[in-house]
């Protein structure tokens, strides 16, 4: 149940304003969810970490979610707004341990958009669910005056089916090992170069892609825990929600974790952490130790998991995110707070 807080006791709301950080994935955005959406909702059973949530529906065991994309620029290498709507609403359900079967869609389309332009990303959107297996049963648009959008919002809701053994973050332990189905910080980097800011411009393709290919496999594996698809916040976020939910330590091999040579070279000239990047099409994974070499195995012959790997274990011992690093040492990986890629998402 999330506890109950005053107004008064916000730590990151102080300045009593919104800013782009409670978007970002990271501290500010599950303290705002938890201290005004869930306290106001009053829903005890309201889980404010979960991809998507069961619904008691006349016996079957229904999973449900909701997201929404505001990403810039609409269109992007490996991707756009369209596509990225249902990736990331499905993958929300496919982590889940669902399989997706419809969707619904709000499109919030700004004045003066080309209709050109509409009309090639809800193509893309089209095509993209129809690949994925869903359909999108309900939907609706509105019209915002010209400079009160991006161009084009979207709203999406899913609902899936329960297809395999239940998931959940109480089922962590002790000695659990942590899997990432490929590299890290793609899609936030991607997106970033397609803005051409800082005077930069590349040809990295953003990972935004469907997981159900890797989250049915993975659910052949009885040792499987927890499954996250590390979006907003990156890496370093799911880690830190893994730690919460369990209150022990998450340790993380720097050396093990794959990140692309464009991405850490962007990060090394502007300072970001991959860690914290987003990724729209990978899959992280807490599973008992002794089957991780089978969940690792059947990962690897999936195109979309050929660089999967082992990055870390869970240990009772510890009470932080710690990363090894690759000179030997360790480094606290502190909750993300600032946003350093705004509208990735």
């Amino acid at each position: 149940m999330v506890r109950t807080a005053h107004p008064t006791e916000l730590n990151s709301m102080e300045d009593t304003h919104i800013s782009l950080a409670h978007g970002n994935g990271g501290r500010f955005m599950r303290e705002l969810i938890e201290e005004i959406f869930a306290r106001h909702l009053s829903n005890p059973s309201l889980d404010v970490q979960a991809d998507a949530v069961p619904l008691a529906l006349n016996g079957h065991d229904v999973l449900f979610t909701t997201d929404g994309f505001t990403v810039q620029p609409l269109e992007f290498p490996g991707g756009d707004i369209g596509s990225l709507a249902v990736h990331g609403t499905t993958n929300d359900l496919a982590v889940a341990g669902a399989i997706p079967k419809y969707l619904s869609l709000n499109a919030f389309i700004e004045e003066g958009m080309e209709v050109a332009q509409l009309e090639r990303l809800i193509e893309s959107l089209a095509r993209t669910a129809c690949e994925t297996g869903v359909a999108v049963a309900a939907g609706d648009t509105k019209v915002l005056r010209r400079g009160e959008g991006g161009g084009l919002y979207l709203a999406t809701t899913g609902v899936g089916i329960r297809c395999g053994h239940k998931l959940g973050l109480d089922l962590i332990r002790d000695g659990d090992a942590i899997l990432v189905s490929g590299p890290v910080g793609d899609h936030g980097i991607a997106v970033m170069l397609a803005r051409e800011e800082f005077g930069l411009h590349g040809e990295l393709l953003s990972d935004a892609a469907s997981v159900l290919p890797l989250t049915q496999e993975a659910l052949k594996v009885p040792g499987l825990r927890f499954m996250r698809d590390p979006t907003r916040g990156g890496l370093a976020t799911v880690a830190h929600e893994l730690q919460r939910a369990t209150a022990m330590g998450i340790g993380l091999q720097q050396s093990e974790i794959p990140v692309r040579d464009p991405v850490q070279s962007v990060c090394d000239m502007l300072g970001y952490d991959p860690m914290y990047l987003a990724c729209e099409g990978r899959v992280v994974a807490v599973v008992d130790p002794a089957e991780a070499g089978e969940l690792l195995q059947r990962w690897q012959a999936l195109p979309e998991g050929e660089d999967a790997v082992i990055i870390g274990n869970v240990n009772a011992a510890g009470k932080h995110v710690l990363l090894a690093t690759e000179l030997g040492g360790q480094r606290i990986l502190e909750e993300l707070e600032d946003d350093p890629l705004p509208r990735i998402c």
